[in-house]
């Protein structure tokens, strides 16, 4: 497994999660959120976020970059921004990030990653999931933007040997991170007034969502200091289908990342990157809960059976590169869990997941709802 230069450790299945996700199945546009699989296996209708979930919504008003701007790259070097008059953000993530900020028509490239609507023209500069230094080069950018996962180190270094300013941010893995990287990316932009207000305007909708949690299956004290709600539900013989978790409690859901075509089956851990929508969803992470303290690891059955989840996360393409649910449950282990059993899957869209941007609340939302649809 290859190593960057940029953080020195391996680019391991996380940054695969987190920034590479899309392409692993395929190329095209995001779907939206995601509608979720019920107990007959059959989709079930998008949820309502689902629709506009693949186009941005920006600021009102277009900002004006006020630079140059000096500011601190997160591989430990400090770049001095003269213009944004062509930006390259590198990873999809970034590109909402600048696109929500209202810049998007100074963006002159993306990565395989950003499938929003606004940026589906914009010319490629990634081969697979690597940056093609001479795409980047041939576009006469002013500004890149890339995270600690952007590689090869080779390519990156050539950008930089050219001279052009390339700020590297650190990547989201929590909902806590969601307004530092507006904060980095807004900065690098000199438009710090446009990150802020983006970042009250995200949190606010994140807490939103919060809200719409059914009372005593969320515990918000992760990830913003929102106080923790008590469980006041008593044992009313609802099905666990309306509550989320059997008898009241909160639902156990194992994050799954799947690659049907290239044979790669992982159980999320601690470090998957999903357990803080998890946790803000009211839910366990059952992976990390199982002692799973990796990214991810390989599924076995007995991992599983130990995670034991009430629901299955599973990202939209995943779903499908291993024959929708009936390929799932297929999987060693998936169809003795609850989950398996029920036939509980939520599924959000590939391109939105992992991203801790200016569409977490859309994710969160969806969730929310798939976890704890009303009946079957």
């Amino acid at each position: 497994m290859r190593r960057s230069r940029l953080t020195g450790a391996p680019l391991s299945a996380i940054a695969l999660a987190l920034a590479l996700a899309l392409t692993g199945c395929g190329s095209g546009g995001g779907s939206g959120s995601g509608g979720g699989t019920d107990t007959t296996g059959a989709k079930r209708n998008p949820t309502p976020t689902a629709a506009a979930a693949d186009r941005l919504e920006p600021l009102a008003a277009v900002p004006a970059p006020r630079l140059p701007v000096t500011v601190n790259s997160a591989d430990g070097r400090k770049v001095t921004v003269a213009s944004a008059d062509r930006i390259v953000p590198l990873t999809g993530s970034l590109s909402e990030i600048v696109f929500t900020l209202g810049l998007g028509e100074r963006v002159v490239a993306r990565d395989v990653t950003a499938t929003f609507e606004q940026a589906a023209k914009l010319p490629v500069v990634t081969r697979a999931h690597d940056v093609s230094a001479e795409g980047v080069l041939s576009l006469r950018p002013t500004l890149v933007l890339a995270d600690t996962t952007t590689g090869p180190a080779e390519a990156i270094g050539q950008i930089r040997d050219a001279g052009i300013p390339l700020v590297v941010v650190d990547p989201a893995k929590s909902l806590a991170d969601v307004g530092t990287r507006i904060d980095a990316v807004a900065g690098a932009l000199g438009v710090p007034t446009a990150g802020a207000e983006l970042k009250k305007r995200t949190e606010g909708r994140i807490d939103a969502v919060r809200e719409e949690i059914p009372a005593g299956d969320a515990d918000r004290s992760e990830d913003g200091g929102k106080d923790s709600r008590k469980d006041s539900r008593k044992d009313s013989g609802k099905d666990s289908r309306k509550d989320g978790g059997k008898d009241g409690r909160k639902p156990r859901v194992t994050f799954l990342y799947l690659r049907g075509s290239a044979s790669v089956y992982l159980l999320g851990g601690r470090d998957s990157g999903a357990s803080s929508l998890l946790e803000a969803a009211g839910a366990v992470d059952a992976g990390k809960e199982s002692g799973l303290t990796k990214d991810f690891t390989a599924i076995t059955s007995e991992a599983l059976a130990k995670a034991a989840p009430d629901a299955i996360l599973v990202m939209t393409k995943g779903l499908d590169s291993v024959g929708g649910m009936d390929g799932l449950v297929k999987i060693p282990g998936v169809a003795e869990t609850p989950a398996g059993m029920d036939r509980r899957v939520i599924t959000v869209d590939d391109g939105v997941l992992l991203n801790y941007g200016p569409r977490t609340d859309e994710v969160l939302r969806s969730i929310v709802k798939q976890l704890y649809a009303n009946g079957k």
